[in-house]
């Protein structure tokens, strides 16, 4: 199973990461996601889980907060800020979050911590990035993908 984690697409869907969507089996999305017709976008390539960012307003209110889903057997907790994860989270395998805009894979005490950066508009001065995972075998493996700057808009 293939998929693609993203974040912060604050309503930029670039034709680089539609790519990398178009090769999805499942796709996660930690949140500032801005525009409803992001969310339309993303449901055309592959299911969907999704949570509200702090970017995300009145018509996000749908848009749950926290989400926990399985995927071939791995269990995902997603977030949008770091900071609201829970302190016990049970059952768990990976925790994916969004909002610093900073591309983070560190393994600390049995969980797996994944922010995949930002893809939408670059901020900040930092690389354009996303993740792309396959899960074989029970086990999964993460690429990062980095979009070059000179090939954006923004």
């Amino acid at each position: 199973m293939k998929l693609a984690i993203l974040s912060d697409t604050h309503g930029l869907l670039r034709a680089e990461v539609i790519a990398h969507l178009k090769q999805a089996d499942a796709i996660l999305h930690a949140g500032d996601i801005n525009r409803q017709e992001i969310v339309d976008a993303l449901r055309q390539y592959a299911p969907l889980s999704v949570v509200r960012g702090n970017n995300d307003k009145d018509w996000a209110q749908e848009i749950p907060h926290t989400v926990t889903v399985t995927l071939n057997g791995i269990r995902f907790f997603m977030v949008h800020n770091r900071k609201d994860v829970p302190q016990s989270l049970p059952g768990i395998d990976v925790v994916v979050f969004g909002h610093s805009h900073k591309y983070v894979q560190q393994e600390k005490d049995g969980l797996l911590w994944l922010n995949p950066g930002s893809c939408g508009p670059r901020r900040f001065h930092q690389e354009i990035t996303m993740m792309m995972a396959e899960i074989a075998d029970g086990r999964l493996s993460i690429e990062k993908i980095v979009i070059p700057h000179d090939n954006c808009a923004r």
